[in-house]
């Protein structure tokens, strides 16, 4: 079989799920929605965003004249730390109808207070300054009784419905364990005890022998388009030391961190001259006070561009009906990332 020519599936043993891969396709005509046109630069400040230094939020509240990274409680936060307890709804008396309480925190982290500069053009120590505060928010809101998981993540761009332009992630700390991770979890568990290895520490190592999917690596961390990719140019970005939190990160870890995911944003945004559009976050071990010796601390990101700036990888029919499918290999994805280079196309 031929891995670049003909269609098969490849497995995914961090979820224990498949991918049809169909490389055939990659060069089929495309008359579909074709994206606006979002090449114009924003300004330093814009009076009107209310993630911007001094400025009023939708919520009410007046953001301080923050000159690096500003954390906030999420004015429109999806979890509340009192979810009510009890007896579900009314009605829902069959074990075919399940609820519970949902506790937790959503908090807002912005960048810096430039509303034109995204990871990728910051300068490393304001990059570094966004991986601690991840980091000591991952160790705050850990600690807190009811909450047993924290999730680290950015949507970026419009087209990923991200609600603000200004560069900023966002971090979800709840009472359950998602279902992504959850997955990722149990997966990791059942190679550790199977192999009596770690599934991620093996698997970087047959990436960087192999070479082909490799987009960039440093001392400490290693960024790939894994083998079983979904997205047209998704990234796994891992640590080469055994470690599941953010909060085990040392110091020059957090330089290296930094350092690889601002080259990898930056072939990211080089590879159609644009700001690209993302999803991007944190696995990392729960903080329900358990033993976690399996897991492996990595970062996923999705971003949907497929064939321009303007054009997307939709997941639909088929993809919503079956199975995720795909027409660029990962190979050549990270090829095209590697050729990208690492030079900010603005700089």
């Amino acid at each position: 079989m031929d891995l670049y020519a003909q269609p098969h599936r490849r497995f995914n043993p961090l979820t224990g799920e498949w991918v049809l891969v169909s490389p055939h396709r990659a060069l089929r005509p495309w008359q579909g929605q074709v994206e606006p046109d979002l090449t114009a630069l924003p300004p330093a400040y814009d009076p009107d965003c209310y993630l911007c230094p001094r400025n009023t939020r939708a919520g009410g509240a007046r953001n301080p004249d923050y000159t690096s990274t500003f954390v906030f409680d999420n004015d429109f936060a999806a979890l509340l730390p009192l979810a009510e307890e009890g007896t579900p709804p009314a009605g829902l008396d069959s074990p075919l109808f399940r609820a519970e309480a949902a506790a937790g925190l959503c908090r807002v982290v912005c960048f810096s207070p430039r509303h034109d500069l995204t990871l990728p053009q910051l300068s490393l120590p304001a990059v570094e300054a966004v991986i601690h505060t991840w980091a000591e928010q991952t160790a705050e809101l850990g600690r807190l009784p009811f909450v047993n998981y924290v999730q680290v993540f950015e949507n970026k761009g419009a087209v990923m419905g991200c609600s603000n332009p200004h560069p900023h992630s966002q971090i979800w700390a709840g009472q359950q364990l998602p279902n992504e991770p959850a997955k990722e979890l149990a997966a990791q568990n059942a190679y550790h005890q199977a192999q009596g290895s770690c599934l991620l520490c093996d698997y970087l190592n047959a990436e960087e022998r192999e070479g082909v999917r490799v987009v960039a690596a440093n001392e400490h961390f290693v960024a790939v388009v894994p083998f079983w990719a979904v997205w047209p140019f998704e990234i796994l970005l891992a640590s080469r030391r055994h470690l599941g939190s953010l909060t085990e990160l040392q110091d020059e870890e957090i330089g290296a961190l930094a350092g690889l995911l601002q080259q990898m944003l930056t072939r990211y945004d080089n590879l159609f001259s644009t700001s690209f559009p993302y999803s991007l976050g944190f696995h990392q071990t729960p903080t329900d006070g358990g033993d976690y010796p399996a897991w492996h601390l990595h970062l996923h990101a999705y971003p949907p561009l497929l064939r321009s700036a303007a054009v997307k990888k939709f997941m639909v029919g088929y993809e919503l009906l079956a199975m995720p499918q795909r027409d660029l290999t990962p190979e050549l994805a990270a090829q095209r990332l590697r050729a990208a280079g690492d030079q900010h196309y603005l700089s």
